[in-house]
């Protein structure tokens, strides 16, 4: 059922000879602990040791931490395991995927917005040798999802666009970028695809709507050209298709459809015998609830196995999890065909990527490399060439505001607009509470448009003054939520043009509620306003007003250098080409 002699594997007889040998030598144990992956919780040794002697766990994966510490783990984690163990990482918008200190170059859709496919392969190569050089060794990249719902915020940042043939070729030079590196795999994400239902599955299920038909000529057009073009891996989703499954069995309920996580029609009969992928396929991560609102744990693990994925990613309790397979095994629920096509891919790509070749010492690079990898001033400056070349204006309908001169507007309001803080952003703030201060958005482009000659200010609202004195002791006072609420004449005479900028990372904006105060661009008629996202690019769904948009799709230092250049020079210093549908399929966004 696997062809080790084919795309992707391309083994000699030697390294067959190798899988084959290895399976058969292979204890119960050892076989059930190679269909796992697990999160690692700590980096000391005697836990690492206990992963793959005790857990014999086929892959890791880590959180971000330095270069040196991912480094120093992975020569534990090879030292002790009898089969060399795949490590990866998810750098899905460069090193810094691989490591804290690792090279940020750009999120998957603001390449889409240049149209380049020599920043994605870019992206991919410098990824893969920051990869090598921590010692891991599989890239959980590219993403291509097909970002066909603008309110799908999980694939929102993480797809080339809503363009399949656009991603395809994105995705492909990626991946080629990726091999540019011995040793190191690509294992793209998140078959059957994501990008259409606007719920994310870490929290709830998740669906995929195309039949057949409609899906081979999008998400199946994707993965094609990437499998054609050798891809090695893929990780299953925890997607449902409904129509999918209709068309093969139309009296299906609601009930019985399972996502592709746990279903062999998909699994199996789509990307296998459909698609012809010959790879190894991982599912996403096991703890999401796409996956565990389907059935109790215990028939969850071998289910997945079951329905085609080779390997599964994350224990829940390591001894309980890897007890519920070696049981699923040992009575059959698992079959031994089954076990030896997972094992033989697994043990096969291991082989493709040359460990099993390679000594312990071997499969981790030395310490003294680190460093001039990771600090890579090419590698640094490649963000700065998609950040000028992925500036989108999106729209421009006040065709005399660009560009911006301190003769023609020389006091700019900049009003800053951020999301709401949820739970997780407070505990990462905490985290970083010992780093120094970093500017806001806001305040990188106030102190840039000074230096150009303008009067730039940022905006404080009623609300915030209201705050700022309750603060300092005195009290509540009602009226100043009001005061906003001025003649406008007044309010226009305080500045020459406003600039809405949108650092929204996720869900709508908070405005607050201002009662006419500066906030919301109401007055987009009384004074010209530009609006500037750099986080999200759908801000005109909440925003329709804005006559001028621009989406820039991040504050680096590098993106707040071009897009004051860009607004200073005119309309033609904005290059990029809108990926997504950035009007957010609404008829008041075009108005």
């Amino acid at each position: 059922m696997v062809d080790l002699r084919a795309k992707p594997y391309n083994l000699s007889e030697e390294d067959v000879a190798w899988v084959e040998s290895t399976i058969a030598s292979m204890t119960d144990e050892e076989k059930v602990g190679q269909l796992f992956w697990q999160l690692t919780a700590s980096q000391e040794e005697d836990y690492l040791k206990e992963l793959v002697q005790k857990y014999h766990v086929g892959g890791c994966r880590y959180n971000g931490m330095p270069g040196a510490k991912v480094l120093a783990q992975n020569k534990i984690l090879q030292k002790y395991a009898k089969i060399p163990v795949f490590i990866a990482c998810n750098p899905e918008n460069g090193g810094n995927g691989v490591c804290s200190d690792g090279t940020f170059v750009s999120s998957q859709v603001k390449i889409g917005a240049t149209g380049k496919q020599e920043y994605a392969r870019t992206m991919g190569s410098i990824s893969g040798a920051q990869i090598a050089a921590t010692g891991c060794n599989m890239a959980f990249a590219p993403v291509v999802d097909i970002c066909y719902n603008w309110e799908c915020e999980e694939v929102l940042f993480r797809s080339y666009g809503n363009d399949p043939k656009m991603v395809a070729q994105m995705g492909k030079a990626y991946m080629d970028g990726i091999h540019e590196h011995a040793g190191v795999a690509s294992c793209a994400k998140h078959f059957p695809g994501n990008g259409q239902d606007y719920r994310d599955a870490h929290m709830s299920n998740n669906v995929n709507h195309f039949g057949y038909e409609d899906w081979m000529a999008s998400y199946g057009y994707v993965y094609k050209t990437l499998i054609d073009g050798g891809l090695p891996a893929i990780m299953g989703g925890h997607i449902l298709m409904p129509e999918y499954m209709a068309e093969l069995y139309p009296d299906i309920t609601p009930e019985q459809l399972r996502p592709a996580t746990l279903c062999p029609e998909i699994m199996t009969g789509l990307l296998r015998d459909k698609l012809g992928f010959n790879g190894m396929v991982v599912t996403d991560a096991s703890h999401m609830v796409g996956m565990t609102n389907q059935m109790k744990r215990k028939d969850m693990l071998p289910a997945a196995i079951n329905a085609g994925c080779d390997m599964f990613l994350f224990f829940n309790d390591p001894q309980e999890d890897y007890d519920t397979m070696l049981d699923a095994y040992r009575t059959g629920i698992i079959s031994q065909a089954r076990m030896v096509e997972a094992l033989t891919r697994i043990l096969g790509l291991k082989a493709a990527m040359g460990l099993n070749k390679k000594s312990k010492e071997e499969l981790c690079p030395a310490e003294e490399d680190l460093a001039a990898v990771l600090n890579n001033p090419e590698f640094k400056a490649a963000s700065g060439k998609i950040s000028k070349d992925a500036l989108t204006l999106v729209k421009y309908k006040q065709k005399d505001v660009l560009p911006l001169s301190p003769e023609k507007t020389k006091r700019i309001m900049i009003v800053s607009v951020k999301g709401s803080d949820g739970p997780m952003a407070a505990l990462m703030a905490m985290a970083m509470g010992g780093r120094a201060p970093q500017k806001t958005p806001a305040e990188k482009l106030r102190d840039r448009l000074i230096e150009k000659g303008f009067d730039a200010f940022i905006y404080v609202s009623p609300l915030e003054k209201m705050m700022a004195e309750m603060k300092a002791g005195k009290p509540f006072s009602l009226n100043l939520y009001f005061a906003g609420k001025n003649a406008i004449s007044d309010f226009v005479a305080g500045q020459d043009l406003v600039i809405t900028l949108f650092n929204v990372a996720s869900g709508h904006p908070t405005f607050g509620m201002s009662k006419g105060g500066g906030e919301i661009p109401w007055y987009v008629h009384e004074l010209p306003v530009v609006g500037i996202s750099v986080n999200k690019p759908t801000m005109l769904a909440d925003c329709p007003m804005l006559q001028t948009y621009i989406n820039a799709y991040d504050s680096n230092d590098n993106t707040m250098d071009a897009l004051v250049d860009a607004l200073l020079t005119g309309p033609e210093a904005f290059p990029g080409s809108d990926p997504i549908d950035s009007y957010c399929g609404m008829i008041d966004t075009h108005m």
